[in-house]
C-alpha cells in the first residue's frame, strides 16, 4: 500500500518523499489509519518492520492538524535504551523536517551539560519527548517538566522494558499524565505480562499482530554442539580463521561479555564490549567505533539485538543460546541486511539444547550442525528435543542426533577417512564462573 492512501497530509508526504519512501510496510499500513482515528493500539511486530514510522508519522500528522499555543509536551515516547531513544529522535526529526514540530531525546548516562540541555528543551518548549524511564522520572520531578498536556503516550519495545525491570518506573510516569489520552503500545513479543500491563493502560485497544518473520534466506545459519569449556577456544578459532571486518558476539550475561572481551583482547583480536553496566557515553563511543570499523568484534548483550541501526555485519555469533526463541531471530537479523549476505553461528552446550530445539521449531527449520575443529576434541551428541546428551560422544566433534544434517565439515568439505584420534581432555563440562 502507498503512503498516499493512508490519510496523511501533504506536509508529511513531502517528508516521506524526501526520505525516499513510497510503499508502507504491513505494520505501517495497518497502524497509521487506526492512530489517526485516535484509537488505542497494541502493535506486535519485530524490529526492522518499520514500526517506528508507524507511530511517528500519524503522531506528526495529528500535531499538524491541531496546532497548539502551549509549549508543553504533547507526545511522550518511552523506550528502554539510550540508543533507541536517539534513533527514534533522529527519525522524528527527519519526518518532521518540513514542520515546526520540536522533539528531544532524554536518557541516562550523560553529564551535567547534557542534563542542562535536556532541561532547556523542556523550558523552551518541545512537542515530542522521547526518553528512557529513569531520565523521564528525573525530569518529571522538576517543576519545568510539565506533562499535563500529553495527548499521546507511546511505549516502544515494551517487552524489553519489562525485562529490564522498568514496570514500576513506567507506572510512575503514567501517574503524572492526563487520564484522557491516546495510548500506543508496541512490542516485538507479547508475553502475558505485556497484556496485563496493556489492560491497565489502554482503553479498548485495536490489536495488530505482524507475524514474526523467519530469518532472511541470505543468512547462512550454522550451529556447533560443544561442551562449555570448548566455547572460548572455538570463538577464537572462528574469529582468527579468516579476517572479518564486522562481527557481533551475543552473550546472555553481562559477566560473560566482560570475560569474553578480555580473552579476545589477550589474543590480539580488536574487540570491545557493550552492556548496561557501561556509561552511556562509553556505549555510544564503542558503537561508533564498531560502525566505523575501528572495532572489528563487538561483544554484547541483547541490548544491541534490537533498535541498533548497523549495516554490513558479516557474522553474528551466539556465544549463548537465547532462552527466548524470538530473540534468536532478532540477534541474527543484525546480519544480511539490505542487499548483503551474512552468517550466524550458534554455540550449543548440553544444557542449551532444549532451548535451541525451541528455536528450530519457531523458525520451522533445522539448523545444520557443524563438526568442531579436530583440536577441540570430542563434542557432545545432540538431542535437542529432550535437551539431554545420549550415549558416548564421538571423536572428532561429530554431533549425533542431528537427523542426518550436520554431517558437513565447517569448511564445507565432506568428511573422509577416520576421525581424528585426539582424545577428550576428560573434563566434559568445566563451565567457568560467569
Amino acid at each position: 500500500m502507498k503512503f498516499r492512501e493512508l490519510g496523511l497530509g501533504d506536509t508529511v508526504m513531502d517528508s516521506i518523499s524526501a526520505m525516499g519512501f513510497e510503499d508502507a510496510t504491513p505494520i505501517q499500513a495497518q497502524a497509521i489509519p487506526l492512530i489517526l482515528e485516535n484509537r488505542d493500539l497494541i502493535g506486535s511486530a519485530q524490529t526492522g518492520t518499520g514500526k517506528t514510522a508507524a507511530f511517528l508519522l500519524p503522531v506528526i500528522e495529528k500535531l499538524l492538524r491541531k496546532p497548539s499555543l502551549s509549549n508543553k509536551v504533547k507526545v511522550m515516547v518511552i523506550c528502554p535504551t539510550r540508543e533507541l531513544a536517539v534513533q527514534i529522535n533522529q527519525q522524528m526529526q527527519g519526518f518532521s523536517y518540513f514542520t515546526d514540530i520540536a522533539s528531544a531525546a532524554v536518557y541516562g548516562g550523560g553529564d551535567s551539560n547534557s542534563f542542562s540541555d535536556e532541561k532547556n528543551a523542556f523550558i523552551n518548549g518541545v512537542d515530542v519527548i522521547i526518553g528512557t524511564p529513569g531520565k523521564l522520572i528525573a525530569h518529571g520531578n522538576m517543576a519545568y517538566a510539565d506533562f499535563s498536556d500529553v495527548e499521546c503516550l507511546i511505549l516502544d519495545e515494551a517487552d524489553r522494558m519489562l525485562d529490564m525491570g522498568f514496570y514500576d518506573d513506567i507506572m510512575k510516569i503514567v501517574s503524572k499524565l492526563p487520564k484522557k489520552r491516546q495510548n500506543l503500545l508496541f512490542s516485538a513479543t507479547m508475553p502475558p505480562r505485556i497484556k496485563t500491563m496493556a489492560k491497565k493502560l489502554l482503553n479498548n485497544p485495536a490489536e495488530i499482530t505482524i507475524a514474526l518473520s523467519k530469518p532472511a534466506e541470505k543468512v547462512r545459519q550454522l550451529a556447533f554442539v560443544v561442551y562449555d569449556n570448548q566455547k572460548d577456544p572455538l570463538i577464537k578459532y572462528l574469529l582468527t580463521k579468516r579476517e572479518r571486518k564486522s562481527v557481533i558476539v551475543f552473550c546472555s550475561r553481562k559477566s560473560t561479555v566482560k570475560d569474553l572481551t578480555r580473552m579476545l583482547k589477550r589474543e590480539g583480536i580488536v574487540a570491545d564490549e557493550i552492556h548496561s553496566d557501561l556509561d552511556q557515553n562509553l556505549r555510544e563511543d564503542t558503537l561508533n567505533k564498531f560502525k566505523s570499523g575501528t572495532v572489528k568484534v563487538l561483544v554484547a548483550t541483547d541490548i544491541v539485538a534490537r533498535g541498533i541501526d548497523v549495516d554490513n555485519i558479516e557474522l553474528v555469533i551466539n556465544y549463548d543460546v537465547p532462552q527466548d526463541a524470538e530473540s534468536y531471530v532478532h540477534r541474527i537479523g543484525r546480519t544480511a541486511r539490505a542487499d548483503s549476505d551474512g552468517a550466524a553461528y550458534t554455540l550449543i552446550s548440553p544444557k542449551e539444547q532444549r532451548d535451541f530445539a525451541d528455536i528450530e521449531r519457531l523458525i520451522e527449520a533445522e539448523v545444520d550442525k557443524a563438526n568442531l575443529p579436530g583440536f577441540l576434541g570430542d563434542a557432545p551428541s545432540y538431542n535437542g528435543a529432550s535437551g539431554r546428551t545420549k550415549g558416548k560422544p564421538r571423536r572428532g566433534g561429530k554431533p549425533q542426533g542431528s537427523g542426518g544434517r550436520g554431517k558437513k565439515r565447517f569448511n564445507g568439505k565432506k568428511k573422509s577417512g577416520k576421525p581424528a584420534a585426539r582424545k577428550s581432555s576428560g573434563t566434559k563440562n568445566t563451565d567457568r564462573k560467569k
